[in-house]
């Protein structure tokens, strides 16, 4: 052991991430695939910071056995394969790249709108099975063409922009106020989206309420002919609702990149509902997988690592208080402590330092209903049973000294 933090990073994190694990005094392991929950609990067993992406779970259990576990990194837009509540009562900040992937996913939709009112897989795959068919039949142009975002977030709304420089007349839904870019339209419901839009295009979270939310019911709602584009979450469509759909003709085509199930490493089988369907494009969740957005992802997310290792910085954690103070001055010592949120704590920290002598010289709190996280900056001192007292206080959930 080199005495060293250990950063584990699985799921074959792109390289850029290194270095800024390595600047901040991180040994960083590395492995290609999403480990089982044995492996990862090995893993992870001495691990101060973990590094995944969506296929790897991170249940609250196995977060009880990573006793030293400080941080993890979700290298991806969501956070859904961690369990946020636990990580926070055990105060583990959770950070993530929610917006260095977009344009990557906006793109790849806006090349399946295009590919799929041209039938361009149909006619290629046609092509590979040796079938010359030189047809305009169902081929359409886009410009003119209503697109119907449901989900107008940073994904969303760069589509909306992409999608009008083509001609499309573009509408959209979202639960919460957006302003419209362009001259996209604002529409009450997803009801209203669904019955004038030629496409639909689905970037919503996995939530309760997104979930199953385009059923049969949904996609009979929609124009006869119209396509579905899913780039979101795997649960957010009805499957076998949307091949029954296809089967019929009531909508001419689809495009999925995301399932409810999807094998755990590359070379494992596969099979949806969608699969052997004609004008139907299926692809292995990798919207966002560009070496342009893995690098940005990588980088991103270590050095949001990075910051909170060395100063506590939470200001972007999806779970956690936001607390954000300048680089430790020198002399002073920078003391994390994360506790349950209740009355008196600071009070106890402030008597304990006060009894030493120490002076604080900067002190930053946020709390939220359960959680508390302080940041105080010190005065330098050796006694260690100073520090023994402020981690042994019952209310602490975890404490450590910043480099």
């Amino acid at each position: 052991m080199s005495g060293k933090p250990l950063a584990v990073l699985v799921e074959a994190i792109h390289a850029s991430a290194d270095g800024p694990l390595r600047e901040a005094g991180f040994d960083v392991e590395r492995l290609a695939a999403s480990p089982d929950a044995t492996t990862l609990a090995s893993l992870v067993a001495h691990a101060s910071v973990l590094g995944l992406r969506s296929k790897t779970k991170l249940p609250g259990p196995l977060l009880e056995q990573a006793k030293s576990l400080a941080a993890v990194g979700c290298f991806c837009i969501g956070t859904d394969q961690v369990d946020l509540g636990a990580a926070a009562q055990r105060g583990v900040p959770v950070f993530n790249s929610p917006f260095s992937n977009t344009r990557s996913v906006a793109e790849m939709t806006l090349a399946e709108i295009i590919a799929l009112a041209r039938r361009l897989f149909e006619k290629s795959a046609q092509l590979h099975a040796g079938h010359w068919d030189k047809s305009a039949k169902d081929s359409r142009e886009v410009r003119g063409r209503t697109l119907g975002i449901v989900g107008y977030g940073h994904i969303g709304s760069q589509l909306s922009v992409l999608a009008e420089d083509l001609g499309m007349r573009v509408v959209f839904f979202d639960i919460a106020r957006r302003l419209a870019l362009g001259n996209a339209q604002s529409l009450p419901s997803l009801q209203a989206v669904l019955e004038i839009s030629d496409v639909v295009s689905l970037h919503v979270p996995d939530t309760d309420r997104t979930r199953n939310m385009i059923g049969a019911k949904e996609i009979a709602q929609m124009c006869k002919g119209a396509t579905l584009i899913n780039n979101s979450r795997g649960k957010v469509v009805d499957l076998q609702a949307l091949a029954v759909a296809l089967r019929s003709g009531h909508l001419s085509g689809a495009a999925a990149d995301v399932f409810p199930e999807e094998p755990a490493e590359n070379g494992e089988g596969f099979r949806t509902p969608l699969t052997g369907l004609p004008n139907v494009i299926l692809t292995p969740h990798i919207g966002g997988s560009t070496e342009e957005a893995q690098e940005a992802i990588a980088i991103d997310v270590a050095e949001k690592l990075a910051r909170y290792w060395r100063h506590g910085t939470t200001a972007t954690a999806v779970n956690f208080p936001q607390v954000d103070l300048p680089q430790v001055k020198d002399g002073l010592l920078r003391i994390l402590h994360v506790h349950r949120n209740v009355p008196g704590v600071l009070g106890k920290m402030h008597t304990l330092l006060a009894k030493s002598s120490i002076n604080i010289h900067a002190e930053f709190l946020q709390s939220d209903r359960d959680t508390s996280f302080v940041i105080l900056d010190v005065d330098r001192f050796k006694d260690p049973r100073l520090l023994d007292g402020l981690r042994d206080m019952e209310e602490t959930v975890r404490m450590r000294v910043a480099s």
